[in-house]
């Protein structure tokens, strides 16, 4: 694994690395050429290695290697002020901030990063070890619940987080005024169909008026609702043929009872959902008395900010 550290000025980057390197053994890498640095990595990326970047072109030849996570840091500006140690003019600390953090290439590094930590506690004295803690945690979740002998990517996802963030990116379809659904039809491993919410095709979008119950503003009348589910789109779009045996249904919202009827007569053989929604129990009962297997399933958000 190869982690760079960036960061706001005088935000903690030095301790960041210090912990890398004296509490969790990680090589450090002064190197800042973007290429002689790869191929030092590369060719040793069995190690755990470490370096502070310090330029948005560093940052872009190493961010394409699965090997590689991004950690920034940033802090209050009383913490910021305690590091900044010999600074003693305001005026002084003052633009150096503005000079660093808020210099383009600076402020995109910054953006793009994978762990985000956010120092908000202002004792200077216990800041090794908050940041020990806060870095310990995210190694151990980088690894994965099942570490295995074999060297996995930190931050490649698993089958289910794959699969629910391609649902979640199906959502970012939906045209319909309520909420955002998203769904993938699965089987071995493979996608099958996608479907989003929203009216059906030729008519108008939910968003430009095309369903009245969703542009009304209230929650009843729902069998007057013209939007498709998420669910249905994707069913339809498979049919039951293409189904076939063994598939799995992910969803980013637990299926209503109309949509679980015809999870259950397509032949899903289990679904995975990641948010509840108010007629779960019905759903729960009609999916289990078929034998479908059901379960939640929350994957890790990204970035990921800690509070440090």
């Amino acid at each position: 694994m190869l982690v760079a550290v960036s960061g706001t000025k005088f935000s903690g980057i030095e301790v960041a690395v210090e912990v890398l390197v004296e509490e969790f053994g990680f090589e450090y890498l002064c190197k800042q050429d973007p290429e002689e640095l790869l191929e030092y990595a590369i060719k040793n990326y069995t190690r755990n290695m470490v370096v502070r970047c310090e330029s948005l072109s560093l940052l872009e030849t190493l961010e394409k290697r699965p090997f590689f996570v991004h950690l920034s840091l940033d802090a209050s500006v009383g913490m910021r002020y305690k590091l900044s140690k010999q600074i003693t003019s305001l005026e002084e600390f003052i633009d150096l901030l503005d000079v660093h953090d808020f210099e383009k290439d600076s402020v995109e590094m910054r953006e793009r990063s994978h762990l985000k930590f956010k120092i908000i506690n202002k004792d200077l004295q216990t800041l090794k070890l908050r940041v020990t803690e806060a870095i310990g945690l995210q190694l151990q979740a980088l690894k994965g619940p099942n570490p295995t002998s074999e060297i996995v990517p930190p931050l490649r996802p698993d089958w289910d987080s794959y699969f629910m963030k391609l649902a979640t990116l199906a959502a970012s379809r939906s045209n319909c005024m309520k909420r955002k659904v998203g769904c993938v039809i699965v089987r071995d491993r493979r996608v099958i169909a996608t479907g989003y919410n929203g009216t059906p095709r030729n008519l108008t979008n939910c968003f430009n008026g095309g369903c009245p119950r969703c542009n009304g503003g209230g929650s009843s009348a729902l069998h007057t609702c013209l939007c498709l589910h998420a669910e249905e789109n994707a069913l339809l779009e498979a049919g039951r043929d293409r189904v076939g045996p063994n598939a799995i249904l992910y969803c980013d919202t637990c299926p209503c009872l109309t949509c679980s009827v015809k999870i259950v007569q397509t032949g899903i053989t289990e679904v995975v959902y990641s948010q509840t929604y108010r007629m779960d129990e019905a759903s729960f009962q009609v999916l289990r008395e078929a034998g479908v297997k059901i379960r939640q399933f929350s994957f890790v958000l990204e970035p990921r900010i800690m509070m440090v």
